[in-house]
């Protein structure tokens, strides 16, 4: 298999790891590639501060106001979507209705970049918008339930015979040592490359409830600035494929406090009846469970780069925050693209 590695090593499980292992997949569909994916968490897990993909909302909505290479990585994703909902209900992605209200025009141009790639953008009327919304916007994009989709893209690996190992490494030198004769290492550790040797990168709360017996019909989503404070909003997710509906949030940068605070419990709750009334009153909310998760941010967003390191090849793909899901695609087409032309070879996806 000329200019490619006979085995790769894929650190992290996370919805990074698993996306970047299926691309592999599709990019060289016909080769011998052996993959290994290696991580202490896997789909089903449900750590809540060590592995974030199941905490997420999750949806697709880009934090992109002009079309940079993060944007790219969303229109790449949202395009991926749109074959997988279509091909792959029991994914856990389904195509769905989206309300974006904020204090201040959430529209920051006429035309935003995403708006063709949506299908298009519609001003929420005023007398629609929640009390202290100022403006607002509805689109169509995506929601997921995290867990049967992380199951969905790890059954395709298993499938096509790639390894799946649980290990915890505290050094990316540790990973190389156990793989001499891997060539490359894929380091999507998320959260974990905060701490992991080699690497040392440094740079919400949610409440779980019960559907409504009358399914919602649309996402809703009150950006920043809010009413709310600097670091907090509020979110209504509801998740397909009986996932219940996910409210939040919280955003404080550096916080790593795994512990539970009802009293934002309790502001999360009226908020998502303020954003979405259809829920009902907030004291009659049926909570099936709280979740305190951690994103996996980097200041000055995700990196994607290669280095070599006791030659191997090392890809990171880590860091995207909140943007994880919506971005996945995007970042892992980047980084095999990465690593085919690190080691000299191009191929089309």
């Amino acid at each position: 298999m000329a200019n490619m590695p006979a085995s790769v090593v894929i650190l992290g499980a996370g919805v990074t790891g698993l996306t970047t292992a299926n691309t592999l997949l599709s990019r060289f569909p016909s080769s011998n590639l052996d993959i290994t994916i290696v991580a202490k968490h896997l789909p089903g897990d449900t750590s809540q501060t060590e592995y974030c993909s199941p905490q997420a909302g999750a949806n697709w909505f880009t934090f992109q106001t002009e079309f940079n290479k993060f944007a790219h990585y969303d229109k790449v994703t949202f395009e991926r979507f749109i074959k997988i909902a279509e091909e792959s209900p029991e994914s856990g992605i389904k195509r769905f209705p989206l309300r974006v209200v904020s204090g201040h025009d959430v529209r920051t141009t006429e035309n935003p970049w995403f708006e063709e790639l949506v299908g298009g953008v519609k001003d929420v009327p005023k007398e629609e918008l929640p009390e202290g919304a100022q403006q607002g916007m509805d689109l169509v994009t995506f929601m997921f339930n995290p867990n049967i989709y992380l199951h969905w893209l790890n059954a395709r690996l298993i499938k096509a015979g790639v390894r799946i190992l649980r290990r915890s490494y505290k050094h990316i030198d540790d990973v190389m040592s156990d793989f001499p004769h891997a060539s490359a290492v894929f380091n999507c550790t998320g959260l974990g490359a905060r701490t992991l040797g080699g690497v040392q990168d440094e740079k919400g709360q949610t409440l779980l409830i019960a559907e409504p017996i009358t399914p919602l019909k649309r996402m809703a989503i009150w950006t920043q600035p809010s009413l709310f404070g600097p670091n907090e909003f509020a979110h209504v997710f509801p998740r397909p494929l009986g996932g219940g509906v996910i409210i939040g949030g919280m955003s404080i940068q550096d916080r790593w406090d795994e512990t539970y605070d009802p009293s934002l419990a309790e502001r999360t709750k009226q908020r998502a009846c303020q954003l979405c009334p259809e829920l009902g009153k907030p004291e009659d909310l049926q909570i099936i469970r709280h979740n305190v998760g951690l994103r996996p941010a980097r200041t000055g967003g995700a990196r994607i780069d290669v280095e070599e390191r006791n030659g191997k090849v090392i890809v990171h793909s880590y860091g995207v925050g909140g943007a994880g899901y919506q971005s996945s695609w995007g970042m892992a087409e980047h980084a095999v693209d990465l690593l085919a032309q690190k080691l000299g070879r191009t191929a089309k996806l």
